[in-house]
């Protein structure tokens, strides 16, 4: 069952969703010496990596046993504006003292498909039998109820064997590589984090309506021996019976 975290805004929201990745963070290092997460793009997790980049919170991360992956990336450069790892990168990962080799982006420059095959390979010899993958996942989701790069109609939504998808999103017009349930379900825990009137609507509609993934492809994610918390702020949350 999902839990919910309210916040009355977006700064409390990057604060909260903040300080659930340190503690994620030092649980994960503490019982197995390494914190494997997958980062979000979005404007919502740009707030977070802001807040983790800073002393406050950058300090009680031993970002030496911290491995970084992403949920997804558009298939651009990684110096182009849209790029997810370049938002990571220009938000954290240059202000903290990650080494280079365990920051693990999509080459989204490369041929989607090809970019999609080394990045499936790289997660299999990361995580070896994948009974359990990342201990921490974040997600944001837009208004249409996507999640990672799993958009409504498309067939990653429904994949089963693989773990990373590229596909053409007729509505962007414009390719994607994502993850796919396959592998964010077996995540130890997933957490979406979203703001904002806009979106309140669907969220609703993902925790409270009837399962239609197809429709709504945040319902997908419901992790199989791991937590789901939706970090919202009051916005977000304005349309939930609490």
């Amino acid at each position: 069952m999902a839990q919910n975290v309210i916040t009355k805004d977006t700064e409390s929201l990057a604060i909260a969703a903040a300080e659930h990745f340190v503690a994620s963070a030092r649980a994960a290092i503490a019982r197995r010496g390494r914190f494997t997460a997958a980062l979000a793009g979005g404007s919502t997790p740009r707030g977070v990596y802001r807040r983790l980049a800073e002393k406050e919170f950058s300090k009680r991360v031993e970002w030496a046993h911290v491995h970084l992956f992403w949920g997804d990336e558009r298939c651009v450069p990684p110096d182009h504006p849209d790029s997810n790892y370049g938002m990571a990168y220009e938000t954290l990962i240059a202000h903290v003292p990650i080494p280079g080799e365990q920051v693990h982006r999509m080459r989204g420059e490369d041929p989607p498909l090809e970019a999609a095959a080394a990045y499936e390979e790289l997660l299999r010899a990361h995580f070896g039998t994948g009974k359990q993958t990342f201990d921490l996942v974040l997600l944001g989701m837009g208004e249409d109820g996507h999640c990672a790069s799993l958009f409504p109609g498309t067939a990653a939504i429904h994949e089963t064997e693989r773990w990373v998808v590229a596909h053409y999103v007729d509505k962007l017009d414009a390719w994607r590589i994502t993850l796919t349930p396959a592998v964010l379900n077996v995540a130890d825990e997933v957490a979406f984090i979203v703001s904002g009137k806009e979106k309140a609507e669907r969220v609703r509609q993902v925790q409270n309506d009837a399962y239609r993934p197809g429709t709504l492809p945040a319902q997908v994610i419901r992790p199989a021996n791991g937590r789901l918390n939706w970090y919202l702020d009051s916005l977000a949350a304005s349309r939930l019976r609490v």
